[in-house]
């Protein structure tokens, strides 16, 4: 698998940020300082492909965002969710496993270290980021449970907390929100749980404490603030499927070249860059094909979109 090298230049603006890494590289250590405790290995190495682009702004990224649990517009998730309670925070993960566990959100952390991952971030209306994310492997934690024979997919659930999602108290979507990876897709070294952003705790707004992020697909899939992972033999029905099924497939790889009937999925704008910026052209698989497209062989894509 190919890892490509970020520019230090092209980092987060974030004094903050910048002053951190400058400090890593000089001591030349590859271990967190400000989240030591929290089990984190921070490294330069990105998955982002060579058409790069620069990381978005940390106001954009945090400010700008779909979370309808705290309601529909994009800022709300920043202003709704900043006393939503995410300690103490347990995930179960059951189903067709072995061993059935349930752990903490800390527990998690102590347990798999979490490392900066540099991705493209694509969402379905049309608008695209680059984010650095903390995170780990999904597979290192789907991997304690040993999903049996049966295990074909993963299912995801969020929390449902009407008293402290307020957009959880309208029925914009059958809440609690679900999503479902194929395992293999689920098991792809580029999925990752997140743990944080910018080298920052994860923000309420962008799903804290835990949330999905699967680079090459549309950015609702990635699930957030998640409490519960199923290993199941039969393709879940995401809350968008079920919302809109001739809108949302199951799989909603970033595709140029399959339009959603509301946005063409052909270009994306940049958030971030100023108003006037041209689109720039989606790329395939949000730029890693190189690395997922053989996960889809012989798929019509067109199809199962």
């Amino acid at each position: 698998m190919k890892l490509n090298k970020f520019k230090s230049s092209e980092i987060t603006p974030e004094n903050f940020y910048i002053n951190r890494r400058k400090f890593l590289k000089k001591m030349g250590i590859v271990s967190g300082t400000a989240f030591a405790s929290q089990n984190i290995i921070t490294s330069a190495l990105s998955y982002t492909p060579e058409t790069e682009r620069k990381i978005t702004p940390y106001k954009f990224a945090t400010t700008y965002n779909n979370y309808y649990e705290f309601g529909t517009s994009k800022s709300d998730p920043h202003k709704n969710s900043k006393d939503f309670i995410t300690k103490p925070w347990d995930i179960k993960i059951d189903g067709e496993v072995e061993n059935e566990i349930t752990l903490s959100v800390e527990e998690i952390k102590n347990m798999i270290p979490s490392e900066e991952r540099i991705y493209r971030f694509r969402c379905v209306e049309g608008w695209s980021m680059v984010v650095p994310w903390l995170g780990f492997p999904l597979n290192k934690l789907l991997n304690k449970v040993k999903p049996t024979s049966k295990a074909k997919f993963v299912k995801f659930t969020s929390v449902y907390d009407p008293d402290q999602m307020k957009g959880q108290r309208f029925p914009v979507l059958n809440w609690p929100y679900k999503e479902g990876l194929r395992i293999d897709e689920a098991m792809h070294p580029l999925t990752i749980m997140v743990t944080g952003l910018y080298g920052k705790e994860l923000p309420n707004q962008n799903g804290a404490p835990l949330r999905l992020i699967v680079p090459w697909k549309y950015g609702f899939k990635s699930a957030k603030a998640i409490v519960n992972i199923k290993f199941v033999e039969k393709m879940p029905t995401s809350s968008w499927m079920n919302a809109s099924p001739k809108e949302y497939g199951f799989y909603s790889n970033v595709n140029p070249n399959v339009s959603h009937p509301r946005w063409s999925q052909a270009t994306e704008r940049v958030i971030g860059e100023n108003i006037y910026s041209p689109r720039i052209k989606t790329v395939m698989f949000n730029g890693y094909g190189d690395e997922v497209a053989g996960l889809y062989d012989g798929m019509d894509l067109r199809k199962n979109f």
